[in-house]
């Protein structure tokens, strides 16, 4: 199934031949070598996101699944790059996913054992151990190919762009169903190959803002308007990350492991965030913030494409090469909601916005978008955009803006939070909280020349741009921020 899928995907030309005969296994050593770097520039390695699919993980399994979760990104890691070298022992991408699978297989049954000692066995993580070969010049599915998709008013005031209006966005999907995606999905229009660095991002990931149409009414860190919101905004100054707060840990998705993201994290706030920070640790350190909140911000770097290689976890030893680039500006900012008063977020609440596996996951959790200065009615979600002479790349994150009232967190770390409605109505069960917009502004070089961290094998795409937020503002800071927020009034 996966070789028809390949040669269909691909098109029946001369590259789609050898990737069917060398996903099959049935190429000779002498072919495979001739034609590897060739073929692992036309695919990258898809594999269901077990993350994702937590649903309920007790105290005791924590470490256990945070260590099996980085196990499964280093696995993918180690065979994504096999797949680009050429050394998979001439048997092609078959030996690949086998090995792959095997390992997974071990992987996710140590986790649900953890899991299982105190809480219901998740028995359906057992069938995602095995991956696919996905082509590079596929988009990330739904949406994913649609580079200047028109944006309603709502994503900006809470909506999540890619689900249905109605839908009852606070349920979970169901976790006994196995997720697939659909290889005929999100071709990419361009239809070319990777023509840029090893490993990415490629050509066809950049547009000219100038050839965008305006496709947003309001900028992303535009305050709700009119009716009974709460218009109101809250702005925290905790600088650039001028002191240089970088790692490649992530407290919220894999706490307790040293290069848990397999990326490099860009810090402002919180002095203290790094893979062992527990919340006490959080509430006793100092902050960059100027107002003593002591809240963490943190999102993928932004690299400079030179060619600089730090052999360092994060960044040349996880594919992430070139210069750290330091933003320009942060302006992280606090908004309220179309549809009435907003209520204070608990101290500690985790959010993650966007997907750092966007491109094999599809759309669905994804949330980056991409501007430039001056142009900010043009938002791009799957593009970076390439800015005028004298204008700035912006990326801007708008948190999820409804909280279940209970937890502050969850097993997969989306399901305690959710987006509102067009019109800020939020799912049965959730009300409406401060709507953090974190907007990153930078100076990059003309042309193709920067790109995110990503995951080896999410090929740094701009789909794939994430961020996250854990709540340390002190309760005083908080209901100072509320009580503004639904006055009406601007604060900082």
């Amino acid at each position: 199934m996966l070789i028809g899928a390949t040669a269909l995907l691909l098109g029946g030309g001369g590259l789609a031949a050898y990737a069917t005969t060398a996903l099959a296994g049935n190429n000779t050593p002498d072919a495979a070598a001739g034609h590897a770097q060739h073929t692992a520039s036309a695919f990258t390695l898809s594999c269901p996101d077990v993350g994702e699919r937590l649903r309920q993980v007790p105290r005791s399994a924590k470490l256990p699944v945070s260590k099996g979760l980085s196990a499964l990104d280093k696995q993918v890691h180690d065979a994504y790059h096999s797949m680009m070298s050429g050394s998979s022992g001439g048997s092609g991408g078959g030996s690949v996913l086998n090995g792959l699978q095997t390992k997974r297989e071990k992987t996710i049954k140590m986790m649900v054992s953890a899991i299982a000692k105190d809480a219901k066995r998740p028995g359906y993580l057992l069938k995602m151990s095995g991956c696919t070969m996905k082509p590079v010049n596929e988009g990330a599915g739904e949406g994913g190919n649609d580079s200047t998709k028109s944006v309603q008013d709502g994503w900006y005031q809470g909506q999540d762009p890619n689900q249905t209006q109605g839908q009852d966005q606070g349920q979970s999907q169901d976790p006994g169903q196995a997720q697939s995606q659909d290889p005929g999905q999100g071709q990419d229009q361009n239809g070319g190959q990777q023509q840029g660095q090893p490993g990415g991002p490629s050509p066809d990931d950049f547009v000219d803002i100038n050839n965008v149409q305006p496709n947003a009414d309001a900028p992303p860190f535009a305050a709700p308007k009119g009716g009974n919101a709460s218009t109101g905004t809250f702005t925290t100054e905790c600088g650039r990350n001028e002191d240089g707060h970088f790692n490649s840990d992530n407290v919220i998705v894999t706490p307790g492991v040293s290069n848990g993201a397999h990326h490099t994290h860009d810090y402002v706030g919180n002095k203290a965030t790094d893979a062992f920070a527990d919340d006490n640790k959080l509430a006793q350190s100092d902050t960059t913030c100027d107002n003593g909140d002591q809240s963490t911000h943190y999102w993928p770097v932004l690299r400079k494409l030179d060619g600089n290689a730090e052999q360092k976890p994060g960044a040349a030893q996880d594919a992430n090469v070139g210069t750290t680039l330091t933003p320009a500006t942060v302006t992280l900012t606090f908004r309220g909601s179309q549809s009435g008063e907003v209520r204070a977020m608990p101290r500690f609440l985790k959010i993650i916005t966007g997907d750092a596996k966007a491109f094999t996951n599809g759309t669905k959790n994804a949330n980056a978008s991409w501007s430039c200065t001056g142009f900010e009615d043009r938002q791009l979600k799957d593009k970076y955009p390439l800015c005028p002479q004298g204008s700035q790349v912006v990326r801007t994150f708008a948190f999820q803006n409804c909280w279940n009232g209970r937890d502050i967190d969850s097993g997969n770390h989306r399901d305690h939070m959710a987006f509102s409605d067009q019109n800020g109505n939020c799912p049965q069960g959730f009300e409406a909280v401060p709507q953090l917009v974190q907007r990153i502004t930078y100076d990059v070089p003309q042309g193709n020349s920067f790109a995110v961290d990503s995951f080896p094998e999410q090929l740094h795409k701009p789909v794939t741009d994430h961020g996250d937020f854990i709540n340390v503002m002190p309760d005083n800071l908080m209901s100072q921020a509320v009580e503004c927020i639904n006055d009406g009034r601007e604060c900082s």
